[in-house]
């Protein structure tokens, strides 16, 4: 009877030492926006995006984000944005932090009316600047204002979870 006790024991403080191991520094989420174009209203998208943490201040983090998706004068366009930045996040209080991104990004805009397309590109600095707040050790929600291009600004919000 022992034996089973100090075994389930054993069990129980093993399995709740792999609970609460700390999560790996790479990470994953998903965001909505919205979008503000010169000569466009503000438009909803969302995307996802990846990173690693590389210390508790920095990270390396990449995304797509789908900015316009929309009918303007009977043409149907789309804008994506591609994108790598560097993360320097200063811890605050009671899980908040606050953030400064800065790296690079390719807009890409497609524009499709009566059987015709026409693409175009532009890669630019992307710089930004955002609150996070920590749910737990694993799940993250931030809120940002990102400037992907001279004639877009975009408001973020998104959830990001650690693995």
């Amino acid at each position: 009877m022992f034996k089973k006790i100090a075994i389930a024991t054993a069990l129980v403080a093993a399995s709740s030492a792999v609970f609460a191991a700390e999560p790996t520094p790479f990470y994953a989420g998903v965001d909505v926006a919205s979008t503000k174009v010169s000569g466009f209203d503000d438009k909803l998208g969302g995307g996802v995006f990846v990173g690693y943490k590389v210390n508790q201040s920095v990270a390396i983090e990449g995304g797509y984000h789908r900015l316009v998706d929309s009918t303007v004068d009977g043409a149907d366009v789309t804008m994506d944005q591609f994108d790598v930045s560097v993360l320097g996040t200063v811890p605050l209080t009671n899980g908040f932090s606050m953030y400064g991104r800065l790296g690079f990004n390719r807009v890409e805009g497609e524009a499709k009316f009566n059987g015709f397309k026409q693409k175009d590109h532009t890669t630019n600095a992307l710089y930004g600047i955002g609150m996070g707040y920590a749910f737990s050790s694993v799940v993250n929600a931030r809120l940002e204002v990102q400037k992907p291009d001279s004639d877009i600004t975009k408001i973020v919000a998104g959830v990001a979870y650690s693995f």
